[in-house]
């Protein structure tokens, strides 16, 4: 989070400082940080409130809901390579649809438009805190709700 709070106040600090009073910053120069970030592969890193919402095209096989509003994704880094590191969890140690969910998770953040938001991800599998049904979302639980779950 705290790359965010340094990109957030990069347009406010950068060329204002050495703007002369009056004079106005080309918005050429305001939006190349904004797109330097927002397109993750082109050279900059991608935002972490990016990478979480493009997780939710990552659906849990069994259950059908994203990954996201169920509370698998525990945490999120992206290194200066633009490299994501995702820390995740499952509903359980012994379910064998790891793999449907790398592949998921990879096709969500490296492709696309521009090559993605990243260059490459990693998943740290990581069992505690064991995951429970208090990481549920609210979306979570309604879309749960919908489909006959009791939670």
């Amino acid at each position: 989070m705290s790359e965010d709070t340094a990109t957030a106040a990069t347009p406010e600090t950068g060329d204002a400082s050495t703007t002369p009073p009056g004079a106005v910053t080309p918005p050429a120069a305001e939006g190349a940080v904004g797109t330097t970030e927002a397109a993750g592969s082109a050279g900059g890193r991608a935002a972490v409130a990016d990478i979480e919402e493009a997780m939710k095209d990552v659906v849990d096989p069994e259950l059908g809901i994203n990954v996201v509003d169920l509370g698998l994704v525990y945490g999120v880094h992206v290194d200066d390579q633009n490299v994501a590191t995702l820390d995740m969890t499952l509903t359980s140690a012994a379910c064998p649809l790891t793999d449907v969910i790398e592949d998921q998770a990879r096709q969500a953040l490296t492709t696309g438009p521009g090559g993605g938001l990243v260059d490459d991800i990693r998943i740290n599998w990581v069992w505690l805190p064991p995951w429970g049904p208090d990481k549920i979302t609210d979306e979570g639980r309604d879309q749960l709700r919908s489909l006959g779950f009791n939670v």
